[in-house]
């Protein structure tokens, strides 16, 4: 029973995080500049992307979705699909993202 009290708490952490990061990307559509929208939707990209593919597995760790994340990001860097100054916009924008999962 505590596996699957333990389960079912890793889902519910992992679902108010996927629903506020996304909440969060949602609302740059409205409120953000032409920048913060491109970084937003770029990202949203990746994370619907790790966000289905977790769920395909039942995999509700967000240890697990980040280090995902990190190499998805990783690899369409590596491929050049954004560059520079975009690219650490990327970065930072996860990473401010995912600190709130930590709290």
């Amino acid at each position: 029973m505590s596996s699957s009290v333990n389960s079912d708490a890793a889902k519910q952490t992992f679902d108010e995080f996927v629903d506020s990061t996304q909440e969060y990307l949602d609302s740059v559509v409205v409120d953000g500049s032409d920048q913060e929208l491109f970084i937003a939707s770029y990202l949203t990209g990746h994370f619907s992307l790790v966000t289905s593919n977790a769920l395909a597995l039942d995999d509700y760790s967000l240890a697990t979705m980040n280090s995902y994340m990190l190499t998805s990001l990783e690899k369409a860097y590596a491929n050049n699909e954004v560059e520079g100054q975009d690219q650490a916009q990327v970065s930072a924008l996860w990473d401010r993202l995912f600190a709130k999962a930590e709290l």
